[in-house]
């Protein structure tokens, strides 16, 4: 395998997008990555499409990337469309690197893109069980009672409350706008209309029993973060307080970063005084829905030299994917984090001591503080210490999610992984501004994607180093 360089990269800025398709971010995002790169969209050999969600939205499967590119000229090479849940982005990215690492082609392309905003709010959410193994889900509803709150946790609930939000809002009965009567009618009629599509799909007889799943306005996954941070609080005595911390710093984060979604701060005591989702995870700690588009490009070290791009090119020293494993009941491992971590490091002959900054998956803040530990940032346990001591801060030992993460830069499923991609790289070339880590060589991105049994369904990770023009040679 030959080294492959990314020297092309672009993100549209993460929100929503009511009013453009699939087809007007892809077009963005392409044209601003082909400028990046400073080549033509006929230098591109092959490409990788991620999209999770137009299928089920607007009816569009199959050829999603074909549909989406050829209005901007994109056409005749070969474009792989890629569907690997909210790891989409960075599958994409590994497929392109898997081109030009095998020597099969010189340059190659990922482009991420999704439109997750929707004026039905309950096919949003429902749009997630996708990401379960569907034909299983009257299994994994009632397998859910195992993520129930026991009489502890209701009592740690109560006393959480009486500490952080009494008095506030988000305990306040009356924190709630009260919905019209037209509201109520809308929501109504939405939530039969998603109940006659999934009970034509899956037979009514088991939405009726999968009713539990897509309860409420969060995804079954909350649900699972929230019982992961439970029990991890009870094992190694992390705290509510550090998931704030973590989410307040990803906050801070978004606000240097113009293509957030979110650009504001949250400070800690705000973050502990929103709305419980999936205690002990508040609003502020969980990554909301969005609309968002990103892509990179890959080629060969000849042909960065041939172009001039060697000050711009990003070598990618380990391109990982890799899928979550089943364990009997009552067996254990190591997670896939963990292990793909491990793999990572071996493929780049180098240690978590190594590098210099981090984007992971911060579905909520459990995410980030777990997939710390798996990374090797610190000892099982410990991953709310390392944040509450300020050692994931961008001027910390080890900056995590300089970008804003998904809790602030946005979640558009497809695009996400790919936005990882464009955050480090920009910090590898020293372009972040005001966020950017002092003197970066080494970066590390991790996107999981889908829950099958414990663990996540699909998961990459990448490291990438510097230019070799960066602050000196490698």
């Amino acid at each position: 395998m030959r080294d492959a360089f990314v020297v092309g990269i672009h993100t549209i800025k993460f929100g929503k997008y009511l009013n453009e398709s699939i087809k007007d971010l892809s077009a963005r995002t392409v044209t601003g990555c082909l400028k990046d790169a400073g080549m033509d969209k006929k230098d591109i050999q092959a490409l990788w499409f991620s999209n999770s969600g137009w299928g089920n939205s607007k009816g569009q499967d199959c050829i999603r990337g074909q549909v989406a590119l050829r209005p901007i000229g994109i056409d005749t090479i070969p474009i792989t469309n890629v569907e690997n849940a909210c790891a989409s982005g960075s599958t994409a990215f590994h497929h392109a690197w898997l081109g030009v690492a095998s020597g099969l082609y010189d340059i190659t392309m990922a482009v991420g893109v999704e439109k997750l905003y929707h004026s039905n709010k309950t096919a949003i959410f429902a749009s997630f069980l996708g990401g379960i193994d569907i034909e299983n889900c009257v299994q994994i509803a009632e397998s859910l009672s195992g993520f129930s709150l026991t009489d502890e946790d209701r009592k740690r609930i109560e006393a959480f409350k009486a500490k952080y939000q009494a008095g506030t809002a988000a305990n306040s009965s009356g924190s709630r706008r009260k919905k019209t009567v037209k509201t109520r009618l809308k929501e109504l009629r939405d939530a039969i209309v998603v109940g006659i599509t999934l009970g034509e799909k899956l037979g009514y007889d088991t939405v009726k029993k999968m009713r539990a799943l897509s309860a409420g306005d969060h995804s079954p996954f909350m649900d699972i973060y929230g019982y992961a941070a439970r029990q991890h609080m009870k094992k190694y005595g992390s705290t509510v307080e550090q998931l704030a911390i973590i989410a307040s710093k990803n906050h801070f984060n978004s606000t240097l970063n113009p293509n957030a979604q979110y650009r504001f701060e949250v400070p800690v005591e705000k973050v502990l005084a929103d709305r419980i989702v999936s205690f002990p995870l508040t609003r502020s700690m969980c990554a909301p829905i969005g609309d968002g588009a990103a892509s990179a490009i890959v080629c060969s070290e000849d042909v960065a030299k041939r172009l001039g791009l060697s000050g711009q090119a990003v070598r990618i020293r380990a391109s990982i994917l890799g899928s979550g494993k089943h364990y009997p009941d009552g067996s254990s491992g190591p997670d896939i984090g963990e292990r793909l971590a491990k793999a990572s490091y071996e493929k780049a002959g180098v240690g978590p001591e190594d590098i210099d900054l981090a984007e992971v998956h911060d579905a909520t803040a459990f995410g980030e503080l777990v997939q710390a530990e798996n990374l090797g940032f610190c000892e099982r346990g410990m991953g709310g210490v390392l944040a509450g001591r300020g050692e994931t801060a961008i001027t910390g030992r080890i900056p995590i999610n300089t970008s804003g993460g998904l809790i602030s830069r946005g979640h558009p499923i497809g695009a996400s992984g790919l936005a990882q991609i464009h955050e480090l790289v920009t910090q590898l070339r020293g372009n972040a501004g005001k966020r950017q880590v002092e003197n970066p060589v080494l970066a590390m991105a991790e996107n999981g994607g889908g829950a099958l049994g414990t663990e996540e369904a699909a998961m990459c990770m990448h490291i990438l180093e510097r230019p070799a023009t960066a602050a000196g040679k490698r």
